[in-house]
């Protein structure tokens, strides 16, 4: 049955029916077929992306996240620049052919100022040998332009829910859901290479929802997606909601075939295994490259930071040193019968064909 779908476009009613799958034969056909569609297209290379947690600091107060403003519990920190070059040197020399600086959402001019800094001192200290994604929030179109001027080539900005009225129920009401869409587009036009994605599981989500969630992505144009299973937090108000949540299994397993649907639809996106798909499962982000994934974005964050940037309960890996967690990601990826792409920047091949 489940193989009629898999011929000519998927539809809303099609991902649906994908996305409601239970039998666990047909589950494992969905995600081999994803897998295939990934090599048969852009191979079945990993690309690293060095993660920077560069400051829990946030202006936005979102009710899921442990980083909010309103958590008065969060211990605040921004790491130096000196740490945050360091950390970049560290992903050069061990082969990581990009790096992501991550922060909480501020607008302030100290701030953008600062990132625009750190964006050339990266450059300098790097040899312009790194990719640099920035995952910053939503900004003006002049600080966008100031950074991509600068050499930010990739931006992720996730939309998190597509449908607006979901989205207003995650955040407070000064929170603009056409201000989001408006930031991505505006990240398009002027040439980043630009990701988004969603939370999957949410309180008061609907499989339509997800699906359409899917649709969104597809037509909006962004080539990178990072996307990932709820997982809650105590110090957010969406914590309240914790006991009507779908179960750990299910959450984990609709987070893969959402992967593998969204690969069937884009063959030639990149879709990063994330953090939260191994907080749900120890082999969590080995399972999201075997449904079709091909990025994978190591924590180089200083050890001294990284049990602050708290967006969600049990983050796996805090104690780690860069070393290890380098040695359990080339582990994983070889065990997923994937291929490292050592020192390559690894751009969407999505990305190439639309320039």
């Amino acid at each position: 049955m489940i193989d009629g779908i898999f011929s000519g476009n998927l539809d809303f009613e099609k991902i649906k029916h994908l996305l409601s799958l239970e039998d666990g034969k047909e589950i494992q056909k969905l995600m081999d077929k994803a897998r295939a569609t990934r090599d048969n297209t852009i191979g079945n290379k990993v690309y690293l992306r060095g993660l920077i947690e560069y400051s829990n600091r946030c202006a936005k107060n979102c009710f899921y996240c442990g980083i909010r403003a309103g958590n008065t519990n969060a211990v605040r920190y921004q790491v130096s620049d000196e740490e945050v070059l360091e950390a970049a040197k560290y992903a050069l020399d061990h082969r990581y052919g990009s790096i992501v600086l991550q922060s909480g959402e501020r607008s302030d001019k100290e701030f953008t100022s600062h990132i625009s800094s750190l964006i050339q001192k990266i450059h300098h200290h790097t040899g312009n040998n790194l990719r640099i994604t920035l995952s910053c929030g939503e900004q003006s179109e002049e600080v966008y332009r100031e950074w991509y001027r600068l050499g930010a080539q990739r931006y992720l900005l996730r939309i998190e829910a597509s449908n607006s009225e979901l989205y207003s129920k995650l955040h407070p009401s000064d929170h603009s859901f056409s201000d989001r869409m408006k930031s991505l587009k505006t990240l398009m036009d002027i040439g980043f290479q630009t990701g988004t994605g969603v939370m999957i599981g949410l309180p008061f989500q609907t499989i339509d929802d997800l699906a359409k969630d899917l649709l969104f992505i597809r037509d909006s144009g962004v080539v990178m997606v990072g996307m990932g299973p709820y997982i809650a937090h105590e110090d957010t108000p969406l914590y309240q909601y914790k006991d009507a949540l779908i179960s750990v299994e299910k959450r984990m397993e609709l987070a893969l075939k959402m992967i593998a649907v969204l690969r069937l639809m884009r063959p030639t996106i990149n879709i990063a295994s994330t953090t939260a798909l191994q907080t749900l499962d120890e082999h969590g982000r080995e399972l999201g490259l075997r449904a079709g994934a091909n990025v994978i974005m190591p924590n180089i964050t200083p050890v001294s930071f990284k049990k602050e940037y708290n967006l969600y309960e049990g983050k796996p890996g805090l104690h780690d040193e860069p070393d290890e967690v380098g040695e359990t990601i080339e582990r994983l990826i070889i065990s997923a019968g994937c291929e490292v792409g050592w020192s390559e920047w690894g751009d969407s091949k999505f990305y190439s064909s639309k320039r």
